[in-house]
């Protein structure tokens, strides 16, 4: 059984002064837990600092928000996987809707990004979702598994059993509007079920994270929900207090 899997994307907060006052409140008031893994995806500046205060804790590791393809060269402003795994990384986010929709990530870059990490030792964390106008046409699980499957082209299959997957509409991000249970467990259904196509059923074993607008109110909710392995939170992860209320759900 999986065990359920609390993602806390801090997006462009908490440089390391903050992430070092948010990891010392946090950890003072959430004891190490046997039956759940939580992550934490601070911007690139404070990777080493919040990697370093986990370092102890098997429950708790460090991921990255995005890696460059490319392992080194003339990137300016650009992080390698390499750097990242340096730097105390264990995980990568990769296609995060807002990589997708405010940079430009294609589809093919996300796949270069996938097979970068797992060059570098990272594990990757694959986001899929679709906009509003796509769910509106009813072309959600053609958005869904095009970016799923796009992402994985080429990965071996052993490698892809050993990922993380994210379903994040794009319309529940920072919107205050939350796929229902329902939503939720229908596309992570969709996305369970193109992964056993194409690597059998290894896929049965792979956590799917819902993302989009989850909160300490509706978390319980949506893990209860089938499919449902675990979440990816934003603005809600922010606050020490709040994310620790999150992660005991």
């Amino acid at each position: 059984m999986t065990l359920p899997i609390f993602a806390a994307n801090w997006k462009m907060h908490h440089g390391p002064s903050d992430a070092r006052a948010f990891m010392k409140s946090f950890l003072a008031h959430y004891p190490r837990q046997q039956d759940r893994k939580v992550l934490f995806f601070p911007n690139a500046l404070s990777v080493t600092t919040v990697s370093e205060l986990v370092r102890d804790r098997p429950d708790l590791e460090t991921g990255i928000q995005n890696i460059h393809w490319e392992d080194k060269g003339a990137f300016t402003g650009e992080n390698s996987a390499p750097m990242a795994r340096d730097s105390g990384a264990s995980y990568a986010l990769v296609g995060h809707s807002e990589r997708r929709h405010v940079f430009g990530e294609t589809d093919a870059q996300t796949n270069l990004k996938v097979k970068a990490a797992f060059r570098a030792g990272l594990t990757p964390v694959l986001c899929v979702g679709e906009l509003l106008d796509e769910r509106d046409a009813g072309n959600t699980e053609a958005t869904v598994l095009r970016q799923l499957l796009a992402g994985i082209d080429g990965v071996e299959e052993a490698q892809v059993a050993s990922m993380l997957f994210a379903y994040e509409p794009v319309w529940a991000i920072g919107t205050g509007r939350t796929a229902t249970p329902d939503d939720a467990s229908q596309v992570h259904g969709a996305i369970i079920a193109a992964l056993k196509t194409a690597i059998g059923e290894r896929a049965l074993g792979i956590p799917i994270l819902y993302g989009g607008s989850v909160n300490r109110g509706n978390a319980t909710t949506l893990l209860a929900a089938p499919d449902v392995d675990g979440v990816l939170v934003g603005g809600a992860s922010l606050d020490a207090d709040g994310w620790n209320a999150i992660v005991r759900a």
